[in-house]
């Protein structure tokens, strides 16, 4: 399945998740209460996703898969991109859109969590 697909069929399931496109047509912000966890984009032609990581996992991500870098104009530290490519791993994409949505939810205020978490319950 194409990145931004498989991406966003995994990110619009959660809960409270809305699509923006802030920084113009070519890019779609994924966010959860406003936070962003997410953007996809095209770039020099070539699909690929921004998401937010632990500093450690980042890194450890960036050594094992080729097709892991830094993320393109986010913080390099807690920011990843992840570029189309034909070796990508389905369950570690979502693995990594799930991740980076638990940890802006993780930084929101205790009566948004509590929302997210109820309507987690509900489904």
């Amino acid at each position: 399945m194409p990145l931004h697909e498989l991406a966003t069929e995994t990110a619009i399931k959660l809960p409270e998740v809305t699509v923006t496109q802030p920084f113009g047509e070519d890019c779609d912000a994924f966010k959860v209460m406003d936070k962003v966890f997410m953007l996809a984009f095209h770039l020099q032609g070539k699909a690929a996703i921004n998401l937010k990581v632990e500093p450690d996992h980042g890194a450890m991500l960036r050594d094992i898969y080729p097709y892991i870098h830094t993320g393109w104009h986010m913080n390099k530290q807690h920011w990843i991109s992840v570029y189309a490519n034909e070796d990508l791993d389905e369950a570690l994409i979502k693995d990594l859109v799930l991740n980076s949505y638990e940890l802006v939810v993780a930084k929101l205020k205790k009566v948004e969590r509590q929302r997210i978490s109820l309507l987690r319950t509900k489904n």
